[in-house]
């Protein structure tokens, strides 16, 4: 069973930064892609940024200049720095790691924009 410890979520104001951060308990040799999804209140979970193993990133169209996806891999770990954030960025954020077994989902931390 992997474990996560997700973190960096919270309260920003519009225009403003947050940076999540989300390490798995696996063995790196075993993880491919890594990423993040959302889901807003009312809305489908929607992929917002992966990373591939070669550290090759790919972004929803939404977050393409904003977002920036990155992983550590000696720490079993993926980013999300997000910058310019906007109300529609509210959402709960989920950490995701493939594995040679199937896909494994972080707990999810919350990313509210407002004034």
């Amino acid at each position: 069973q992997v474990q996560f410890v997700e973190s960096g979520g919270g309260l920003v104001q519009p225009g403003g930064s947050l940076r999540l951060s989300c390490a798995a308990s696996v063995t790196t040799f075993s993880i491919y892609a890594m990423g993040w999804y959302r889901q807003a209140p009312g809305k489908q979970r929607e992929l917002v940024a992966a990373i591939t193993g070669g550290g090759r990133p790919n972004y929803v169209d939404s977050v393409k200049g904003r977002f920036t996806i990155s992983r550590e891999n000696a720490k079993n770990t993926v980013y999300l720095q997000m910058n310019s954030l906007k109300p529609e960025d509210t959402a709960v954020y989920y950490c995701y790691v493939d594995l040679s077994t199937g896909r494994a989902w972080g707990q999810g931390t919350q990313v509210t924009v407002s004034s």
